[in-house]
């Protein structure tokens, strides 16, 4: 697991994460914390198969926050997309735990693998199990990214997210 110190490095030399909201807030002992940069309510039915050739991804409409910038969701779930953009080197793979205030708020948010050479905004699936709902304002530290150093991966990340949502 690569420590503060070592993501730093990478975020000055290589990139590894722009577009962040605050360097040293968001910088963690073992991670780095991934901010709110919108937040989508699902509006229709997806698909998943074995090859993705009958891949269906579910459309989604954009979920407005209030005058001040706050989302209230009530219990359900959300996309959620992130501020940073991620640059991932091919010797480097990350995962998100969602952070505890949020889990301690009755809401979850549920990620997949930011495997080597994946470069994008990427989105994430927030699952408000609360009853009475969450809010979360724009730029909200969601998650903490995770990363893992890794040998001999060849090829990076060629799926069909690679420069997902690049400004």
């Amino acid at each position: 697991m690569l420590n503060a110190e070592e993501i730093k490095a990478l975020i000055e030399e290589r990139e590894l994460i722009s577009k962040y909201v605050d360097l040293d807030t968001q910088l963690q002992p073992c991670g780095f914390d991934l901010t709110l940069k919108e937040v989508h309510a699902f509006s229709s039915a997806g698909s998943v198969d074995f090859t993705n050739l009958e891949r269906v991804i579910s459309s989604m409409e954009p979920f407005t926050a209030d005058f001040d910038g706050w989302h209230w969701m009530p219990e359900g779930c959300y996309v959620v997309v992130y501020n940073e953009e991620v640059k991932m080197p091919l010797d480097v793979v990350a995962i998100a735990r969602t952070r505890s205030t949020l889990l301690r708020n009755g809401a979850v948010v549920e990620t997949a693998v930011w495997d080597p050479g994946y470069n994008g905004r990427s989105s994430s699936l927030l699952v408000v199990h609360n009853p009475y709902g969450v809010r979360l304002k724009k730029d909200s530290r969601v998650v903490q990214l995770i990363f893992y150093r890794v040998k001999n991966v060849g090829e990076g990340y060629r799926g069909v997210y690679q420069n997902e949502r690049l400004e």
